[in-house]
């Protein structure tokens, strides 16, 4: 069975920090590209970073040198450090894991960046 939960969203002030956790079932977290993609309701769905299992990293030129994906494969989670945030980074977070040709996603965490 295929679990993922994202936590960590909230309401920071511009400038502030954030820290999301994306936790996944262990048979679906090992061997595989895990990513954040964020989302606007009613507007598509936008890649932010991805890490593969390797360590291999990928980031959206609007995060790049403010966000870091990162994650441990003993607690089969993956974290998006979020910092410097600005009110354009408001939006639901989701973790997305890649099992071609399919991604699996969580529910979505939201966050909320004030000015």
């Amino acid at each position: 069975q295929v679990q993922i939960v994202e936590s960590g969203g909230g309401l920071v002030q511009s400038g502030g920090s954030l820290r999301l956790s994306c936790a996944a079932s262990g048979s679906i977290f090992s061997g595989n590209t895990i990513g954040w993609y964020r989302q606007t309701p009613g507007k598509r769905r936008d890649f932010v970073a991805t890490i593969t299992s390797g360590g291999s990293t990928n980031y959206a030129d609007s995060v790049k040198g403010r966000f870091t994906i990162s994650r441990d494969n003993a607690k089969n989670t993956v974290y998006l450090q979020m910092n410097s945030l600005q009110p354009e980074d408001t939006d639901v977070y989701y973790c997305g894991v890649q099992i071609a040709p399919f991604i699996y996603w969580g529910q979505g965490t939201q966050v909320t960046v004030s000015s």
